[in-house]
């Protein structure tokens, strides 16, 4: 329970206790600022307070925004404040210095000293929300005509959908999943129980594909849109009722990335039965789609919080996204979720999963292009001086090991340092001899040290230069395309499935060092991944295992190591996970590009 503080004369005919009780908090009424410190030394210190001017006139969506929203450890509205455990003590410290309110009203000023005691306190976009402390007849007559002419129900409900997502989700998709979310709001249902949902239909799916049949294949296809509609639903739902989690995040952005990937382990599965060994074309699509997301996921680290953060390029793409038909052609460009799953499930239902995944490797390699040429091209002309907290999360998505680690100690003339340089040089040396030599041969494993050589020198200096966030997307690169390519060159049942869930292990914890960096909740630690062996170590392992074993074995040896990665990461982030919902983390909600 939550408790909300009501300060100053009651006003007949107010709604406002009624609201404040159907958002879930026990009303307490006081009178001047000495009764609210009086009142709120009796609330336990784990709950939530709120502090609501009686005088308040608004929507009960915007209290809802002010007064609920977990993300954020204070919020305030016009005539309403709320802080929760972790900002009671600002709150309470901005008590004596507001008096009894004065000219502005009590949570106003609040919410003012708390600001000016470096409290950051969240004030959400009201839009045509109405939210004031009418202060004569006459202008609270103005406020409760103002709220009648605006249906907070319908700006609650078009808020669901996110601000920015792709065109076939915001036209084919949002205008009947909002009105989801919001049944499932009124049942009861919460977000982590519809992405729950999502995924097992995802998987019926991919199960569905893996029939080999046409039936099969038309069923797949038509539950991964059903898949998508409940993917949607979720975050909408969240939104909605402002049910946010880290919990909650961490299971959206994991779910998608197992959904996909089990999808196109299903086309293979089904593409087998009919005679048809597409695996070498579901992994690459794997990897391929993994390497787009690191290019994200490294840019944005490294740029989120760069000062002097200028670029022609950024300016021109801004424009070009902001008006006219330019905003959906870009954003169908770079192929997002919404649009890449509508073709997998198309394609799966009318065609063959051969040329479902060759079309979607194209679309994806286009996308690809298009979109790391415009990133490169922004770094190139970006006038920015990137901090050493960009600098640490890049070094944290390199994911380098100790085998890497003792190389880059090594002190070297900055301009034999270019790190993008280097960490490409070493991954095109590994894939290539892979590539280029017949199975068994012994100088993949000698490409393999020079990889770790190359990949420590790479992390000889810290990550500040414009192109230093390609480091991590050309080490994922070199890993999962020497995985790939020594399984494909094993050319024996079993191999390269088997090397589709390695790199399925190895992308999970590679996408949750992300996810806990944007999260702010740092890296995984140093123990997990020396114990997984690092993005090198692992390329070691597994050119090595190539060069030693005959093909048979090298399968298993796959196999063996895909588990051994899985259980242990596995383990470690469920434990993280939940216990950092359980101890309350601050709740995330990622309102970035589409995915």
């Amino acid at each position: 329970m939550s408790t909300a503080i009501v300060t100053g004369q009651p006003v007949p005919g107010s709604p406002l206790e009624g609201d404040l009780r159907s958002l879930g908090f026990d009303v307490r009424a006081a009178s001047d600022a000495a009764d609210v410190a009086t009142l709120l030394a009796a609330v336990p210190g784990d709950q939530r307070i709120a502090v609501v001017d009686a005088r308040f006139v608004g929507h009960l969506h915007a209290l809802r925004l002010a007064l609920t929203d977990p993300r954020f450890a204070a919020s305030a509205v016009p005539g309403a404040v709320t802080a929760k455990p972790e900002a009671r003590k600002a709150l309470t410290h901005a008590l004596p210095s507001s008096g009894t309110g004065g000219a502005a009203p009590l949570p106003d000023a609040i919410a003012t000293a708390m600001e000016s005691g470096a409290t950051d306190v969240h004030r959400p976009e009201l839009g045509t929300l109405v939210a004031t402390v009418p202060t004569d007849p006459q202008t609270r007559n103005e406020a409760r005509q103002a709220v009648a002419a605006v249906d907070d129900e319908a700006v609650r409900l078009r808020t669901a959908v996110k601000s920015r997502d792709g065109f076939f989700t915001t036209y084919c998709i949002s205008p009947y999943s909002r009105h989801i979310a919001r049944w499932c709001a009124r049942r009861g249902l919460t977000p982590n129980q519809v992405t729950t949902a999502s995924l097992l239909t995802a998987l019926i799916a991919a199960g569905c594909a893996a029939t080999g049949t046409r039936g099969g294949f038309v069923a797949a296809g038509l539950l991964l849109i059903l898949s998508f509609v409940l993917d949607c639903t979720d975050g909408q739902l969240a939104r909605y009722s402002l049910q946010y989690s880290t919990l909650g995040a961490w299971l959206d952005a994991t779910f998608d990335r197992a959904k996909e990937y089990a999808y196109y382990a299903g086309l293979a599965l089904g593409a087998a039965r009919g005679g048809d060994d597409v695996w070498a074309l579901a992994l690459g699509a794997m990897v391929l789609q993994t390497c787009r997301h690191v290019v994200d996921f490294s840019f944005n680290e490294a740029n989120h919080d760069a000062t002097a953060n200028t670029s022609p390029t950024a300016a021109l793409s801004d424009k070009l996204d902001s008006v006219g038909w330019t905003v959906w052609v870009r954003r169908m460009i770079v192929l997002p979720i919404g649009e890449r799953w509508a073709l997998i499930a198309v394609l799966t239902a009318v065609t063959t999963p051969r040329v479902t995944l060759v079309v979607l490797l194209i679309g994806c390699a286009l996308a690809a292009c298009y979109t790391t040429a415009g990133r490169v091209l922004r770094s190139l002309t970006r006038k920015a001086t990137r901090t050493d907290r960009a600098a640490a999360a890049l070094a944290d998505l390199a994911d380098n090991g100790p085998q890497a680690s003792a190389f880059a100690a090594l002190k070297l003339p900055a301009w034999l340092r270019p790190a993008p340089a280097l960490a490409f040089a070493g991954g095109a040396v590994l894939v290539g001899v892979a590539a280029l030599t017949t199975y068994g041969s012994p100088w993949v494993a000698v490409g393999a040290v020079i990889y770790i050589v190359l990949s420590g020198l790479a992390l000889a200096r810290p990550l500040k230069a414009p192109l230093d966030w390609l480091v991590p997307p050309f080490f994922r690169a070199a890993e999962y395309g020497t995985i790939l390519v020594l399984a494909a060159k094993a050319d024996v049942n079993g191999a390269l499935p088997a090397a589709f869930g390695l790199v399925a292990a190895v992308a999970y914890h590679h996408y949750d060092t992300v996810y806990r960096i944007k999260g702010g909740t740092g890296a995984p630690p140093a123990w997990l991944v020396r114990a997984i062996g690092g993005q090198e170590g692992r390329a070691l392992v597994v050119a090595v295992a190539a060069a030693l074993l005959p093909a048979t074995d090298f399968t298993v040896a796959l196999t063996a190591l895909a588990v051994a990665v899985a259980l242990v990461v596995l383990v470690e982030s469920i434990h993280f996970w939940v216990t950092a919902h359980k101890r309350g983390a601050p709740a995330v909600h990622d309102e970035g590009e589409p995915a």
